[in-house]
């Protein structure tokens, strides 16, 4: 399938809504056409965007590198950390441009989804910076450093119509139904699913056309158009007859075809456009094998032929040699005998001089002989020739049944090519894990701020009657919040989620010991700053009084915590980690910077739990680590989940 005007128009609105606020965080190649970007929000869940040659949409599986992209470690390094400004499509053109912007730079992304497509990278003046496809046509060139040029608009803009761009119908023999796809540049099932809307025969004259059909016909473009540019949508993929595809409204034509409802159109083009991948992955590679095969079964061929030559001149030789032996018993001496040379002539043979060696030249092979050798000598030296001959066809034998074991081998793999091509179910995360968090020891979520921005989001988003507030005596300190708590508050959950507080501000940068936090309860709380005073983003006022809690000890675990089949990267206090985590690293501050903390701590955890934790980043772990240096004293695999 490919991706109609209209069906982008609603793909760029939706994209655009979604992705709003979002940064890349990281881009990976799927294919030579195909690219993966991972989305990151600081209080939202992260999202994967597939930009490809054949559409774009929002994707809940991250597909394994099935080939190199060239554009990737251009793409990494101009747009890692951008945001995704604005996402447009100019008329019902199938382009999509989306623009990068943040730390004083800004680039387009431009994907073309007609012909064969391409992914087109600018500066914000439209300046090719990389592209897939260089292209050199009539109408425009694109190639790195010239100016981006669109093609010529075909058509008319669906999404503006009127009753003077209908004007030409009047007058052309053409059938309706042919008129509309191509003036409008509609895909056949729109067309159709507007001429049966109007309800006009498709095979009617443009010619024939009265001006309530006209009428008729501009009414059902515009309402199919709305609904499928606005998201109106009832969405459904049905097979055809070239494959699978994803309508987003009901279109009478393929009711009678058969067909599964979906809840999104999105979900529907993840669907299919996704199984094209991988299935074109899984033909990529058995393409490639089979090119191996074929080259293989080749050379056995040619080693066939060669077996059958060589075969055939040892037989040649061998024939003359027995001859000669004929020679004596009619009184014959010599091999420059006339009688002699008559006999090797009659046998396809010859006698040949060349740079004063005389050889006996049997079909195409020559035999160096003395020529004042008996007849028995040259005898033995063809027999010798006609061995060393014969024994050639052992190696050459050796040679093809290497190659054919080969061949069965790539067969083997051939049919076993899904394995190659492999992908992971995205997980959507808790919503949680966007933020600080651990469970207590009794069991209690504690979730607390990264930064000015999900302080501030925990707070007034997450923050309940029924929570405790916690807050450290030092300026740099996040909010954490234990939530759900009961009367009496948890004595252990008090005190960890107090160490957590501390631990994860500014005194595990500077190693500050002895520090305090405090709890208050939500109403405390007070969101909006007092008159004539203003608070910074993530800034609350705290009225009352203050429960302290003195923190002696800077130690927080790393942990791999399970939860319904479902594993996550989770950092606290000690005892709530190692008592709920199937493994655990116990960090303290000082030592080495954060990412190698977490090259370190992955690496530790890839040896006791390889299957698992192959699945996180060295920067999921660096995610959960508190700011500032660490270093690992301890790393733990329970004895339980060895």
């Amino acid at each position: 399938m490919t991706l109609a005007g209209i069906e982008l128009r609603y793909l760029v609105n939706e994209i655009s809504k979604t992705t709003d606020g979002y940064y890349v965080s990281n881009i990976y190649g799927i294919n030579r056409e195909s690219l993966l970007f991972k989305l990151h929000h600081p209080e939202k869940p992260d999202l994967f965007l597939v930009l490809s040659t054949i559409g774009m949409w929002l994707t809940n599986i991250k597909i394994d590198q099935i080939e190199d992209n060239k554009l990737v470690k251009r793409l990494r390094d101009d747009l890692a950390r951008l945001k995704i400004t604005k996402i447009e499509q100019i008329e019902v053109e199938r382009i999509a441009y989306l623009t990068f912007s943040g730390f004083d730079k800004e680039f387009v992304l431009i994907c073309e989804f007609f012909g064969d497509g391409n992914i087109i990278l600018c500066n914000k003046q439209m300046k090719i910076l990389a592209l897939l496809h260089s292209i050199e046509v009539r109408h425009r060139e694109l190639h790195v450093g010239v100016t981006y040029t669109p093609p010529p608009l075909n058509g008319l803009n669906v999404f503006e119509i009127n009753e003077k761009d209908f004007q030409e119908i009047s007058s052309v023999s053409t059938p309706v139904i042919k008129w509309v796809g191509r003036t409008l540049g509609l895909p056949a099932k729109y067309a159709e699913e507007i001429i049966s809307i109007a309800k006009i025969d498709p095979n009617t004259p443009g010619r024939d056309l009265t001006n309530e059909n006209i009428t008729a016909i501009i009414d059902a473009t515009n309402n199919l158009v709305h609904k499928v540019a606005s998201g109106d949508h009832q969405p459904f993929i049905v097979k055809t007859e070239k494959g699978f595809d994803v309508y987003p409204i009901q279109i009478s034509a393929a009711q009678n075809q058969e067909h599964t409802e979906i809840p999104t159109f999105m979900e529907g083009l993840d669907k299919i456009f996704s199984e094209m991948l991988l299935d074109g992955g899984k033909i990529a590679h058995s393409s490639s094998l089979d090119k191996k095969i074929d080259e293989l079964q080749s050379k056995i061929d040619e080693q066939d032929k060669a077996i059958l030559l060589v075969k055939e001149r040892s037989e040649s030789i061998t024939k003359i040699a027995k001859s000669l032996f004929e020679f004596p018993s009619r009184g014959i001496t010599s091999i420059t005998d006339p009688y002699a040379i008559e006999k090797l002539r009659e046998q396809n043979a010859e006698l040949v001089k060349e740079k004063g060696l005389v050889y006996i030249k049997i079909g195409d092979e020559k035999v160096q002989i003395k020529s004042d050798s008996s007849i028995p000598a040259i005898a033995s030296t063809l027999f010798d020739e006609s061995k060393r001959q014969s024994s050639a066809t052992e190696s050459i034998e050796f040679l093809k049944r290497k190659n054919q074991k080969e061949i069965q081998r790539l067969r083997a793999q051939i049919d076993t090519a899904k394995e190659y091509v492999t992908y992971t179910q995205v997980q959507k995360k808790n919503w949680y894990e966007r933020y600080r968090w651990f469970y207590t020891s009794d069991g209690l979520l504690a979730i607390g701020g990264r930064d000015s921005s999900s302080n501030s989001a925990i707070i007034r988003k997450h923050l309940g009657k029924n929570d405790k507030v916690f807050h450290a005596e030092i300026f740099g300190s996040p909010f954490f919040i234990l939530k759900d708590t009961t009367d009496p508050i948890p004595f252990d959950s008090l005190n960890e989620v107090a160490h957590a507080t501390v631990c994860f501000s500014r005194a595990w940068r500077e190693a500050m010991y002895g520090m305090s936090a405090y709890w208050i309860n939500p109403d405390q709380v007070k969101k909006a700053a007092p008159s004539g005073q203003f608070l910074t983003r993530g800034s609350f006022v705290l009225e009352g009084q203050k429960n302290f809690v003195k923190i002696s000890t800077l130690r927080l675990a790393v942990g791999i915590l399970k939860e319904n089949n479902y594993h996550m990267i989770t950092c606290g206090p000690l005892e709530p980690i190692k008592k709920k985590c199937i493994c655990y690293a116990v960090i303290e501050p000082g030592g080495a910077e954060m990412a190698d903390t977490a090259k370190k701590i992955r690496s530790d955890f890839v040896r006791v739990q390889e299957d698992i934790v192959a699945r996180f980043t060295v920067d999921d772990f660096v995610r959960v680590l508190p700011a500032g240096t660490s270093h690992v004293t301890e790393v733990v695999q329970k004895k339980d989940e060895q």
